[in-house]
């Protein structure tokens, strides 16, 4: 039910984010900031792992690579970095609804993505149901509420079936992320994804290449393109979660 998951996290034991920049001035913001670029990073991966592997979807995709990114944080690393992490993504959202509303924009029920409040809701409950015991007091501090949390644990297994099952098409293959900075991109958020990178590509070998670029957009975003099987992260996305972290 978990082999891949389980498989992935024994090999990869040691993994834990990296140190905030040093030249830093608030570490909380800047791990805040670390935290949700991983979470963006696997959630595009799910993505990514859906459109190479044509992976069926009942329901919405923004979900499907949402679950993605919390099980491999699950999976991925020791489990106070673990925690670390997870908590700042879950927050992540909470943010984009505060600010959402501290700029009075309305809650865009039309679009792709779920509401901020209840990916806030369900990634508490999937990180919390994959290890209750330790992860009480976490479930506790973002206060996810007894009536979700009794079915966590069950929400957990289902979801690392589903995916273990995916991860399982790509532990021998050929294929690789390739990683890609664009000049003048060099900086703190290159070396984020390009951590990730190295890791994921010592766990998992891809159907087929995926080129990575760490680029300037214009825009704060992170997204995959099936067009042209490229994984782009925005360098614009790190003030933009800086401005996040302020709406905490």
């Amino acid at each position: 039910m978990r082999a891949a998951l389980a498989a992935a996290a024994l090999a990869s034991a040691a993994v834990g984010p990296m140190p905030a920049p040093a030249d830093s001035d608030d570490s909380a913001v800047a791990a805040f900031v670390e935290a949700n670029l991983i979470s963006i990073f696997y959630h595009e991966i799910g993505h990514a792992l859906i459109d190479q592997l044509a992976l069926p979807i009942f329901g919405q995709e923004e979900d499907a690579a949402d679950v993605f990114s919390i099980l491999m944080i699950d999976a991925l690393f020791e489990e106070d970095s673990a925690q670390a992490i997870a908590y700042d993504a879950a927050l992540g959202f909470l943010a984009e609804a505060e600010l959402r509303d501290a700029t009075g924009d309305e809650i865009a029920w039309w679009d792709v993505h779920g509401v901020d409040e209840q990916r806030f809701y369900t990634t508490t409950c999937l990180f919390y149901g994959a290890n209750p015991e330790v992860r009480d007091d976490l479930a506790r501090d973002l206060a996810l509420p007894e009536e979700r949390a009794d079915y966590c644990v069950e929400e957990f297994d289902l979801a690392a079936e589903s995916w273990g099952i995916a991860l399982e098409e790509i532990a021998d293959g050929p294929g690789q992320l390739l990683l890609y900075v664009e000049d003048g991109s060099e900086g703190w958020m290159a070396e984020v994804i390009g951590a990730e990178v190295e890791e994921f590509n010592a766990l998992f070998g891809l159907k087929r290449d995926i080129d990575v670029w760490v680029m300037v957009c214009e825009e704060a975003n992170a997204f995959y393109d099936p067009d042209t099987t490229e994984l782009i992260f925005c360098v614009e996305f790190i003030p933009h979660l800086e401005a996040l972290a302020g709406h905490l």
